[in-house]
């Protein structure tokens, strides 16, 4: 996450970095990246083949 979001950004507030990286995780990180638990695929992905 430090690579890929918050390097080199400078945050006037901690509610504005705590927003941000809120975004990150929910709408990136636990959706769309491969994850190995799962057999490298996406998380949604993986919902909608069990559904």
């Amino acid at each position: 996450m430090k690579t890929e979001l918050v390097h080199h950004r400078n945050y006037k507030t901690r509610a504005d970095a705590q927003r941000d990286i809120f975004a990150f995780i929910e709408g990136f990180y636990n959706r769309t990246r491969l994850h190995s638990a799962v057999g490298y695929i996406a998380p949604i992905e993986m919902e909608l083949n069990v559904a």
